[in-house]
């Protein structure tokens, strides 16, 4: 199929960024990651910049695959990466419009590649159990629930790919700190530094430039993941709860 991609072109965090078209012809049954490698090796082969973006395992686990496409983060499908897309979700002679996340906290780096170090520092503030355990306990020694740990799973199965970040029109990254509370807030093993944890997470998610949640739900929306709002409001009430006590 021959499709027109136009991309966001950009040097660096300095430099004024703008669209450029390319007329490109592309196999339905290629990802859009091998799309863009094709359209790569056809500006290489012209002597031309190839198009920087971020991609590792291309199995929709690492997250990095972060493109914003026709204006939906990952693209149209939803719980899918941008390494899940496929070409035959489009069609013959379309116009494709490819960008980077859109962000305060997550500065252009070079055309579609941003800095998502932000959301390791909000990891590195407070996401972690650092009660000594000693050598690993036996699976069974710790009763947990087991609605207790779905729930806490399905938080974990957030990749940190900024998606919530890219759809949020204020850039919030409240999905994000949400679910990162969430899956070890939700076990045991992670209760004891539940006040400690919100506390610092949301203080350096602050600290990031991040704008505020305004329970849109644009996240929920475009999260490849499907991590649900209620993470948010789990949130909101470990915070507060910290701040005033055991009362709210």
């Amino acid at each position: 199929m021959k499709l027109t991609l136009k991309v966001w072109r950009q040097k660096d965090n300095k430099t004024k960024g703008k669209f450029e078209s390319y007329q490109i012809e592309a196999n339905e049954h290629m990802s859009f990651l091998e799309m863009i490698d094709v359209l790569n090796q056809e500006l290489i082969e012209q002597k031309k910049d190839p198009v920087a973006f971020d991609h590792d395992c291309r199995e929709g686990i690492c997250g990095a695959c972060s493109m914003v496409i026709n204006g939906r983060p990952h693209g149209p499908n939803t719980g899918t990466t941008t390494c899940q897309l496929h070409m035959r979700f489009f069609r013959e002679g379309d116009t494709i419009t490819v960008e980077p996340w859109r962000a305060k906290g997550f500065p252009v780096i070079k055309d579609l590649v941003v800095d998502r170090t932000a959301f390791d520092r909000i990891i590195q503030a407070g996401g972690f159990i650092s009660v000594n355990t000693g050598q690993a306990p036996d699976g069974n020694a710790i009763p947990i629930e087991q609605s207790a740990a779905s729930s806490a799973m399905d938080a974990a199965a957030c990749i940190g790919c900024g998606a919530c970040v890219a759809a949020c029109p204020n850039g919030a990254a409240m999905l994000f700190t949400a679910a990162k509370v969430a899956h070890l807030n939700r076990l045991p093993q992670g209760k004891v530094e539940n006040q400690r944890r919100v506390q610092r997470m949301v203080a350096q998610m602050d600290k990031e430039g991040f704008g505020m949640c305004s329970n849109i739900g644009a996240c929920e929306a475009e999260c490849p993941k499907e991590i649900q709002l209620d993470v948010i409001a789990e949130l909101n009430r470990s915070y507060l709860s910290s701040i005033f006590g055991s009362a709210v």
